[in-house]
């Protein structure tokens, strides 16, 4: 079963994107290839458990267990050494990420206090966008009672965009909330 935004890209984006930006080609159509969700730890070096509570809380938004980073070079301001644990990440394709993106611009984005919509700002030049979400207890699989500790997390859209321009108007298109 297709998920209800893959089947609004489908039937809607699509051809407004094919009108809008003159494609001839449907495979010209820019789409979104992965997303990737990330939360970096530097608290880990004193507290070893808070990495468990982080694993745990990815695995429960985005449905998939995460991948745990580590350190690439030591920092000795720090304290940090080379491969220890700083943070973990999930990366989201296919239906999976159809259905994160479905539930972050729909249920998470507007459970946000003070929320008139996201960044315009924060596309990288290629089309992609990031997003910073400070805690994550604006997703409702999140139990506010077992949280330990609010984390932020970052969320990194990756589209086949050739500009911003039209990563944005693909983001908007299916439904993201940018600000006017």
């Amino acid at each position: 079963m297709a998920s209800r935004l893959k089947e609004k890209y489908r039937q809607e984006v699509v051809p407004a994107l094919r009108k809008e930006f003159n494609y001839t080609n449907p495979m010209q159509v820019p789409v979104v290839n992965k997303v990737v969700v990330n939360i970096g730890l530097g608290e880990v070096i004193q507290n070893p458990k808070a990495m468990d509570a982080a694993v745990a809380d990815l695995a429960t938004i985005t449905g998939q267990r995460p991948v745990i980073t580590r350190a690439k070079r030591s920092v000795a301001a720090f304290k940090l050494r080379e491969g220890m644990q700083i943070g973990c990440m999930v990366t989201l394709r296919g239906e999976r990420m159809f259905q994160f993106l479905d539930k972050l611009m729909n249920v998470a984005l507007p459970r946000l206090r003070d929320f008139q919509g996201v960044s315009n700002d924060a596309f990288d030049g290629r089309g992609n966008y990031t997003l910073g979400l400070r805690e994550q207890l604006v997703f409702p699989e999140i139990d506010y009672d077992k949280v330990d500790k609010l984390r932020g997390m970052e969320i990194s859209v990756v589209t086949t965009a050739r500009s911003d321009q039209e990563g944005r108007r693909l983001l908007a298109l299916m439904g993201m909330p940018f600000k006017k």
